[in-house]
């Protein structure tokens, strides 16, 4: 009887550790993440990630796009770019190519039944895109004992032969998070507004968080009031982890990613008015900062000393990750000077003030691969 027993319990154990896949979310087939503090949403049709929040606040950074009842694939809050960011050539929108490539417009496929492990709570999913040739798995871990998550994606190319491609994640913040009092910072450094004719797109060059407008003046974007030009912008990341995070203190609240240069170099930033108010504000970052079909990207091939586009060899893969983050802050918090690993821990350094308050979000262990 020890070997039942002992059979049993390890089949227990198993049980225990594992949670249903999938419920519905607004009438959505939807995978829910929850920890002591916080609550993470993935939709299946389509990929996006349309929630992330605190427990006790409704208060979801990324209310952004239409959540419509039923399976339709669409795009909301985080949503992926791939195999492109922005337009196909003219050809191959004929032959169906979307706009952002086809990861938004396939239904996912859950790989395992979401489970606890010793560092949090996984789930793992995929995506076939038919036309591109790609083939996108996906682990996403949601930290035992903190509001902090983890995405890694692993792209194969399932061509015989080899391709370039792009890959951008495409979060964009909305309201009530996004107002009038809402701040962005990021290590983006040198940029330009996207729309510039070639072969100089990037004529006239600005340092974030300053850009350029049509008519040539200089602005300063961390806060949006009453315009959305430039509409979108682009900067590299010089340092070996960049960052990108909205604050707005009057609600309390600061939402950010951190993620590897080497993996996304490239910080694109869009902004859009609704009614003269901010209605959305997009986080971008990728592997590329050129909004163009690809026979545009190898013309120019690389911007400011970043090239412009990925390649793939035939049946190769790559693996990206970033990490997700909210935390609380006080009425007078000023915004984000600096954003780094200490040990399990993610480090918020506020700006501009004497003694900066800084935040500390526990990993984990959840570290890039």
């Amino acid at each position: 009887m020890k070997p039942f027993r002992s059979n049993l319990i390890v089949i227990c154990l198993f049980l225990l550790n594992q949670v249903l896949a999938e419920e519905r979310v607004q009438g959505r087939r939807s995978l829910v993440l929850n920890n002591d503090q916080s609550r993470l949403v993935i939709d299946i049709a389509g990929g996006s990630i349309p929630e992330f929040r605190f427990n006790d606040s409704k208060l979801n950074p990324l209310n952004w796009g239409s959540r419509n009842p039923g399976d339709q694939t669409g795009s909301m809050g985080h949503f992926l770019c791939c195999d492109r960011w922005g337009p196909p050539s003219d050809a191959e929108g004929k032959n169906g190519m979307p706009y952002h490539g086809e990861s938004t417009k396939i239904v996912w496929q859950v790989l395992r039944d979401i489970e606890v492990t010793p560092v949090g709570i996984n789930v793992q999913m995929a995506a076939d895109l038919p036309l591109a040739g790609l083939r996108i798995d996906r682990s996403v871990t949601l930290a035992s004992t903190s509001a902090f998550f983890l995405v890694s994606e692993k792209i194969t190319n399932k061509n015989k032969l080899g391709r370039i491609f792009n890959i951008v994640q495409h979060p964009t913040i909305g309201p009530p998070f996004l107002d009038e009092n809402c701040v962005v910072d990021s290590n983006g450094r040198r940029g330009f507004a996207q729309g510039g004719l070639m072969p100089d797109p990037e004529k006239s060059e600005f340092i974030w968080p300053s850009a350029i407008t049509k008519d040539g003046k200089k602005i300063e974007m961390r806060q949006m009031v009453d315009s959305e030009e430039p509409s979108v912008t682009s900067f590299v990341i010089d340092e070996d982890l960049g960052w990108a995070v909205a604050s707005n203190s009057k609600r309390r609240l600061i939402f950010g990613y951190v993620w590897k240069r080497v993996d996304y170099p490239w910080f694109n930033h869009w902004w859009k008015l609704k009614d003269g108010k901010p209605h959305a504000r997009g986080l971008e970052f990728g592997s590329t900062g050129l909004h163009q079909p690809f026979s545009v990207l190898v013309k120019k091939r690389e911007i400011f000393g970043r090239q412009l586009f990925e390649f793939l060899d035939a049946y190769e893969n790559i693996t990206k990750s970033y990490g997700c983050f909210l935390a609380k802050i006080p009425e007078d918090y000023l915004g984000v000077d600096k954003v780094a690993f200490q040990g399990d821990s993610l480090v918020i350094v506020e700006r501009e003030k004497e003694m900066p308050l800084e935040i500390r979000i526990s990993t984990g262990g959840l570290m890039f691969q």
